[in-house]
């Protein structure tokens, strides 16, 4: 269980009060009331709210919710901004689970709404009512035909489905909704709005429970409570429910929007994706994508190895089909013995039997022959899916190939993914609608889709074979003390004394100290300024590289100090580190944790210089991580064939750096709740057997200044 509110009143009321009814044409209570009197088909019972009417066509209307003979599960409010708050007040006070408020004009308009929006949620801590919005067009039960919503388009967008919609905003929601018309229902459509309360969150937690549902697609503009986020997800990936997620504020102009639009926190894209990829979310980049993506999931789910097969009657479109295949990283199926043979007794003599497959149009008008071939791909024991482009509106014959795909989807379970290539729309294409095919519009959308289906079921056999650990942001309680680490060399002994290697040092508090510790570790040397209040020392001039002999070191330490103190005039100074010369030939990494306001204790790992300050070449996840999600952090880097070897130069010891990332986690695990930040930056990697030396360290003690 996840722990969440029970939605089922909310999706499934069994009586409403519509606060706000009205017959005025276009009004949000007039849409509202129709919805439910004329369009839906509820049977509870349904109580008008308007102190200015005692009816409304043959129904009654109540003066308040105070007055009404019973209390409702829902509350609809539907009037004007200045109103709001009264009706909310009086429906906690007479004891309503749910509010849903259509109405805008708050926390997306500035500081006197989110106030208004504060008050809100203090009716929700005072009563135990949740509420829904506001500035959102309410929800739609389209699988058991009830519309909460003021939406006109409500009586259009009936057709039910499998398929769970939660988002924030409510346009780009509708279009999903809309996304029926090539064949595939929803079921349940939930817009948060500016979730005063309820959140994108909830509704995903409730349609990973519902029956009905069977994939779930969101829309995110923000994240508001990290933790119930990832319980959410967590619960749809137990239910084996696929989550498709398309993260709305990636650039600083998606950020912007979204924040004014629904006053929602965007947080960060790098971190989101890691968090949406560790837990099984897919992501997309468009509409379109999460429309596509959705439905294919909502036909079939995948296994952990699917390949994919092309069936397509244009030898040109076959090869581009299979370019675009091969560039997005899925691996064609070879065709058993036995498919080929059935392949050649339908197929004229000049057609060669493989994948991909063009039929030529010399059995366009032979049903059975369109019939027999792609029913023998699909059954071939090698293939996952089958991608089968139709590039032209023939008429009548184009009808046929899309009846012939829709009568063998009918008989095999594998996936046949039809795409509708021609801006003319004819016949074959509403055929494939009406069988339930959702023909994509693009050979590129339709292999994105694939990716994504192919991705999830290669993710859900590793889950399956080794669950995921708990995440340390929904862990109760705090872990161990943290000892001061204000330093460098403080919070060096804090990583030697959990097993990692840094290099030989000493802290010297006048120069001639620093010159024995340079002797005595051998030149040249590293030194570096020891002082909490210069976290970022090469910033301040507190670094100096390669120093060779006593006297360059007596001219580093007047250096360093007359630079810091310059930069930093408050810092006190506590002498130089001085610290042995990392052994030449080594690859420099950058291993890292800071605390991610939605997600908690995040990961990352990069290579070190250009791959992280220019091509930001890092790959995250969240904490705790094993040493198995350490190795794929470090595939996923686009530089990982620099620590394989190349160009003569010895492999690098993965082996050592997936360890470090391992002991950092246990680490900050151990010290849960008391690690703001660390980073080992640069992490020294020597050839295989050579390991790791943390050449600098920083770390930061939740609470304490940065």
């Amino acid at each position: 269980m996840s722990g969440t509110t029970d939605l089922s009143r909310l999706f499934e009321p069994r009586s409403i009060a519509l606060v706000g009814a009205s017959d005025r044409a276009g009004s949000i209570g007039g849409y509202a009331l129709q919805n439910l009197a004329e369009h839906s088909t509820f049977t509870g019972d349904l109580y008008l709210i308007n102190p200015r009417r005692e009816a409304i066509g043959e129904r009654r209307c109540w003066p308040s919710v105070a007055a009404l003979p019973a209390t409702p599960d829902v509350a609809l409010i539907a009037v004007p901004a200045s109103e709001v708050m009264a009706a909310l007040h009086e429906c906690a006070d007479r004891g309503v689970a749910f509010a849903i408020v259509f109405t805008s004009g708050f926390g997306e308009t500035g500081d006197e709404g989110k106030a208004l929006e504060a008050q809100m949620r203090e009716i929700v801590a005072r009563s135990g009512m949740r509420i829904y919005g506001p500035n959102c067009p309410g929800l739609t039960n389209v699988n058991r035909r009830l519309g909460l919503t003021f939406s006109p388009a409500f009586k259009l967008d009936l057709l039910a489905g499998p398929i769970g919609i939660a988002t924030q905003g409510g346009g780009l929601g509708r279009c999903l909704l809309q996304s029926m018309q090539r064949g595939i229902g929803v079921g349940l459509w939930s817009s948060a709005g500016n979730e005063v309360d309820l959140e994108v969150s909830d509704f995903i937690d409730h349609m990973a429970g519902a029956g009905d549902v069977g994939v779930i697609a969101t829309l995110l503009e923000g994240v508001r409570d990290g933790r119930k986020f990832l319980r959410a997800v967590r619960h749809a990936a137990a239910q084996r429910k696929p989550v498709v997620a398309l993260k709305i504020g990636r650039s600083e102009y998606g950020r912007r929007a979204a924040q004014s639009h629904t006053a929602s926190i965007a947080g960060s894209a790098e971190v989101n994706s890691a968090v949406l990829r560790q837990m099984g979310v897919v992501e997309v980049d468009d509409i379109d994508e999460l429309i596509d993506t959705a439905a294919l999931f909502a036909r079939a789910r995948p296994g952990a190895n699917e390949k994919v097969a092309v069936v397509c009657s244009s030898g040109g479109t076959a090869a581009l089909s299979a370019d675009m295949i091969g560039s997005a990283g899925l691996e064609l199926a070879t065709l058993s013995p036995a498919t080929l043979a059935e392949l050649a007794k339908h197929l004229p003599p000049f057609v060669s039997a493989a994948n991909p497959l063009d039929t030529s149009g010399e059995i366009l008008n032979k049903p059975e022959a369109l019939d027999a071939t792609l029913r023998a791909v699909a059954e071939d024991p090698a293939v996952g899916l089958v991608l089968y482009p139709i590039p032209l509106e023939y008429g009548p014959v184009t009808k046929g190939v899309a009846d012939s795909i829709v009568r063998v989807q009918r008989e095999t379970g594998t996936p046949i993914v039809a795409v509708w290539m021609s801006d003319r729309l004819g016949a074959g294409y509403d055929a494939l609608v009406a069988g339930g095919l959702m023909p994509m519009r693009s050979v590129g959308k339709a292999v994105k889709a694939m990716s994504r289906w192919v991705w999830h079921g290669q993710w859900r056999a590793r889950a399956d074979a080794m669950p995921a650990p708990e995440p340390l942001w929904l862990l109760a309680g705090q872990g161990q003390a943290l000892p001061d680490v204000s330093t460098e060399p403080l919070a060096k002994h804090w990583l030697t004394t959990h097993g990692m290697a840094v290099p030989a040092h000493r802290v010297a508090r006048t120069p001639h100290e620093a010159q024995a510790a340079a002797r005595e570790l051998g030149w040249p040397v590293v030194a570096k300024v020891v002082s909490a209040e210069v976290a970022h020392k090469s910033d301040a001039g507190g670094v100096a590289v390669g120093v060779r002999d006593a006297g360059e070191l007596a001219r580093v330490w007047e250096r360093i100090h007359a630079d810091v103190t310059a930069a930093v005039p408050h810092a006190r100074i506590d002498g130089l580190l001085i610290e042995a010369m990392a052994p030449p030939g080594g690859v420099e990494t950058l291993v890292g944790v800071h605390t991610d306001d939605s997600f908690g204790p995040v990961i990352s790992v990069g290579l070190g210089g250009i791959h992280v300050e220019v091509l930001k070449d890092v790959s995250r996840r969240l904490l705790p991580i094993t040493l198995d999600d350490a190795r794929d952090m470090l595939r996923e880097l686009r530089g990982f064939p620099i620590l394989q070897g190349i160009r003569g130069r010895a492999p690098r010891d993965i082996e050592a750096i997936a360890r470090t990332l391992v002991a950092v986690s246990d680490l900050v695990s151990a010290h849960r709740g008391a690690v703001a930040e660390l980073e080992i930056n640069p992490l020294w990697v020597g050839a295989v057997g050579q390991g790791v030396l943390a050449l600098d360290a920083l770390a930061i003690r939740a609470g304490d200044p940065t």
